[in-house]
């Protein structure tokens, strides 16, 4: 008796799985991208699953009254609760064709078998694992370099690795620089000129500055990191990068910084500055800024007329969302 063949992936579910941070991010971005090229007016919702309440994840899964094509991407569901598991599961049974639905897991066996049921329902998986070994980091920039334009010499290769360490983001950003500061072939003495001509202001200071709502300093850091020539794709990842850490932070209920570095698997000192940035903000709040700036992220590559005025009209929008976080939770206190 033959096997049935398993269902043809569909572009309606998906899953992201495993442990590298970075790639989860990229292959997110990814769907997003050909879901608004399809559907330019599409309707996102992104959502942490840790605390998610089934009704509140029902909300976004239901039909719109005013039609059109939807993206829900539930990050972390390996800490759903087992109610939230179950309720997406039976989506799967039934899924909306006008709806692409996201599980991000960051690897491991939390909620395997919600990961296990999607793909038997056909899901597309992109798997994101995590890249360890000094040959994988190496491939790594050569390929981050190639996408950006340039090659790399194997000097290069190291002394870049030397001076940034295995922090892919810090590889990626670094990579890209290199290329668009000079262009063709990167060596290691154009290695050792950029890290000594690296200005103070980047992309990852510009994003502290917003997420600890400083709104003046936001704004002052941006021109300054314009003008100092940081690429305005850079200053949208490093954004990104702090409210979707800050949100990963704030949705597990503990300080503990031990246990919070366990959990995501982020270095301490990584989730160290992510939780002092936390305060003073919301999970409604967070998750609205993580729709900013994933509007962000096609806008400084081309869909808006000018990536300067993109950058600080996000910028502005992040503080304000704080500010209104911060002072709901002052008045509640009053």
């Amino acid at each position: 008796m033959a096997t049935a063949a398993p269902p043809a992936p569909t572009s309606r579910l998906r899953v992201v799985v495993g442990e590298e941070e970075l790639l989860r991010a990229r292959a997110v971005s990814a769907v997003r991208a050909a879901v608004r090229e399809r559907h330019p007016d599409s309707e996102e919702h992104e959502l942490p699953a840790a605390g998610l309440a089934v009704g509140q994840l029902a909300d976004v899964l239901a039909p719109s009254l005013f039609g059109g094509h939807r993206l829900v991407v539930v990050t972390g569901v390996q800490e759903s609760a087992a109610a939230l598991a179950d309720s997406l599961v039976s989506y799967t049974k039934e899924p909306d064709p006008e709806l692409t639905l996201v599980v991000v897991h960051s690897g491991g066996k939390r909620n395997e078998a919600l990961l296990k049921a999607f793909k038997a329902a056909g899901a597309a998986v992109d798997e994101c694992p995590k890249i360890s070994s000094a040959g994988e980091r190496v491939a790594f920039v050569r390929n981050e370099v190639r996408f950006a334009g340039g090659k790399i010499t194997p000097d290069a290769v190291t002394a870049l690795l030397d001076s940034v360490g295995n922090d892919l983001r810090g590889l990626s950003a670094a990579a890209s620089q290199l290329v668009s500061d000079f262009g063709g072939v990167i060596d290691a003495d154009a290695v050792a000129r950029f890290h000594r001509g690296q200005a103070e202001v980047t992309g990852f200071t510009v994003a502290e500055r917003v997420l600890v709502g400083d709104m003046a300093g936001s704004v002052e850091m941006l021109r300054w990191a314009l003008d100092r020539g940081v690429a305005h794709v850079l200053i949208a990842d490093a954004l990104a990068d702090g409210v979707r850490t800050a949100a990963r932070v704030a949705s597990l209920n503990t300080s503990n910084i031990g246990e919070l570095a366990r959990q995501l698997k982020l270095p301490p000192w990584k989730v160290k500055k992510a939780h002092a940035q936390a305060r003073g903000w919301s999970i409604d709040a967070l998750q609205q800024a993580i729709g900013v700036v994933a509007e962000l992220n096609a806008d400084v590559k081309g869909v808006a007329a000018s990536a300067d005025y993109a950058l600080e009209r996000a910028v502005r929008r992040i503080v304000g969302i704080r500010a209104a976080a911060a002072g709901g939770r002052a008045r509640a206190l009053r």
